[in-house]
């Protein structure tokens, strides 16, 4: 398995072009499944999950033409398949996103119970009660969901919490289903809004995408559309961090900081300064870091997705910071590696304490799921010293080629090629 060494304590200078989401390409691959014809996606991340999606969707019977510039087309006219099998889906949550299209147009989809890092318990129980309300007949068996319905029909769902692929899921499928379905407490992140944007691209009537309630009036059939991939958010506040950390000065190309007002508030708040030039947002580092505390939300609160990130950065507070996660319990496991590199952080229950030392010290270490990759990286580049990370597999699911966009901003970064 590859590891990523790093040699830290370099100040990182310079411009960063930022990939396309992944949690907003994911579902948009899977709503491709709701028609016929070739719909193009572009600015499309390289990235493991993708071509996970692509080997799954590959084998239900999609077809795809590769084209310059981080740009794919997908034709699902022949699809011949409806189940999402085990091997397939085992490493990527987001397998579960072909159950609603598969249903919805073809009536029937069998899909293996979904993977994906270790983070916590994340129940899919919001997606079934919705198609069951829609009404479809979900069995589960084997660790399979069968689900099938001769139409779908709309329906009025409200879940007990916002679910991002539970409601992803039910709105690709409400679709093509016969009437009106609003989905109350949906979730609100702008990956959702992306999804919704394409779907209407292809002819779905969708309102409220960003709000607490979706309306989707469903339609008999959708067409193909070409659509472009929002820039990845999560992928550009780790970049604000890695500024933070290494008080340097990173640029982010064509991004305004958009969809992040939580997080950039909280970087702000831990002395990180932001400009704005044009379409470019420049993320100035400072002198000494402040402890900032946080909890974890869902949109528009601060993101799951940066909580490691952030606790890297309060590694190095000049006070006590406070950090609880609401969204997963398992979320937790970079610490005992944060504290292998010197971080003084205490775990109870949900919440973890973080007391700021003066430096961090290179050290082997073990990636346990993306973000917690991330963290690692971004401790890092700010350590006295060399850190080794291992199991950066996690890593590529999420962030496209990081050390070779680390590289030109002055790090010290290289990937290490070692056989099984």
């Amino acid at each position: 398995m590859d590891k990523i060494r790093i040699k830290g304590g370099i100040p990182l200078k310079g411009k960063v072009v930022l990939s396309g989401a992944k949690n907003a390409a994911l579902p948009i691959m899977s709503a491709a499944l709701l028609t016929d014809g070739w719909s193009t996606l572009s600015n499309l991340p390289t990235l493991r999950d993708i071509q996970t999606e692509k080997k799954l969707l590959s084998f239900l019977g999609a077809s795809f033409e590769e084209k310059p510039e981080a740009t794919l087309r997908i034709n699902s006219s022949k699809i011949d398949r409806f189940e999402a099998p085990y091997d397939l889906v085992k490493t990527m949550r987001a397998s579960i996103l072909v159950l609603g299209p598969l249903v919805a147009r073809f009536g029937r989809a069998k899909v293996s119970l979904p993977g994906g890092c270790a983070i916590g318990a994340r129940p899919i129980n919001l997606h079934l009660s919705g198609l069951e309300l829609m009404g479809a007949r979900i069995d589960l068996k084997h660790g399979y969901v069968e689900a099938k319905a001769k139409k779908l029909k709309g329906a009025e769902i409200v879940f007990d919490i916002p679910t991002h692929t539970g409601t992803e899921n039910l709105m690709m499928a409400a679709c093509l289903a016969k009437g009106k379905t609003i989905i109350g407490n949906a979730a609100k992140e702008p990956e959702v809004v992306d999804l919704a944007n394409f779907l209407t691209a292809m002819g779905a009537n969708i309102e409220g995408a960003g709000t607490d309630i979706i309306t989707i009036q469903g339609v008999a059939h959708l067409h193909p559309a070409d659509y472009r991939i929002m820039p990845d958010r999560i992928e550009a506040a780790t970049y604000m961090v890695a500024a933070g950390i290494t008080g340097g000065e990173i640029t982010l190309d064509g991004y305004d900081g958009s969809c992040l007002e939580t997080v950039v508030v909280k970087l702000r708040e831990a002395g990180l300064e932001f400009s704005q030039k044009k379409k470019d947002l420049t993320v100035h580092g400072p002198r000494k870091i402040k402890s900032v505390s946080l909890t974890t939300q869902p949109y528009p609160g601060f993101p799951t997705d940066m909580q490691a990130q952030f606790m890297a950065l309060m590694s190095l507070g000049q006070e006590t910071s406070v950090i609880k996660e609401t969204i997963f319990e398992n979320r937790f496991m970079h610490v005992s590696e944060l504290r292998r590199m010197g971080a003084n952080i205490q775990v109870s229950g949900n919440q973890a304490v973080v007391k700021g030392v003066s430096r961090l010290l290179g050290a082997p270490v073990m990636a346990t799921d993306l973000r917690a990759s991330a963290s690692l990286v971004l401790a890092g580049l700010a350590a006295d010293g060399i850190t080794e990370i291992s199991r950066v597999y996690h890593l590529d699911r999420g962030y496209e080629g990081l050390e070779k966009k680390l590289l030109p901003l002055g790090a010290r970064i290289e990937r290490i090629k070692e056989s099984a």
